[in-house]
């Protein structure tokens, strides 16, 4: 079997507002806590719940958003209005790091917040990827490139 990716693990600083934010966000459900040295929590799309999985450990540093670049987690919505409703919602939160814009495919519609502990957070709108996706092969210019590899 090869390798399949499961999960993203995150030390965090505050483990609950980190909870509330992905739960607020990116609809995100607790599907496992353990409380032992560390609090951990295991966060799932609803129905997804086996395939990949966030996991927020407790007892982390702050990220410095000036040290992490362009670095992000990325979740697909269903459109654009929804890009623009959680862009509006990370304004009103005062979270929003990149408004909605349009860039060339693969890219698509997107926008970005930052998370309680300083990671970033996008949401796009018609990349090849996530539910409602155009297969990959009906874009040519992005099956040349990932053939190549």
């Amino acid at each position: 079997m090869k390798p399949n990716l499961t999960h993203i693990a995150l030390h965090v600083a505050d483990l609950q507002a980190c909870i509330t934010f992905y739960q607020k966000y990116c609809q995100l459900n607790i599907i496992h806590e353990r409380h032992a040295s560390k609090d951990i929590v295991w966060m799932a799309e609803k129905g997804r719940e086996q395939e990949l999985i966030l996991v927020l450990m407790s007892d982390g540093p702050k990220r410095n958003a000036v040290d992490q670049g362009y670095g992000h987690l990325g979740f697909a919505v269903e459109s654009k209005a929804r890009v623009d409703q959680l862009a509006l919602q990370g304004k009103e939160d005062g979270i929003l790091i990149w408004p909605p814009r349009e860039e060339p495919y693969p890219v698509g519609y997107y926008c970005g917040v930052v998370d309680p502990n300083g990671n970033f957070i996008e949401f796009s709108y018609g990349q090849p990827l996530g539910p409602g996706a155009k297969p990959i092969d009906e874009e040519p210019c992005f099956t040349t490139f990932i053939n190549q590899s």
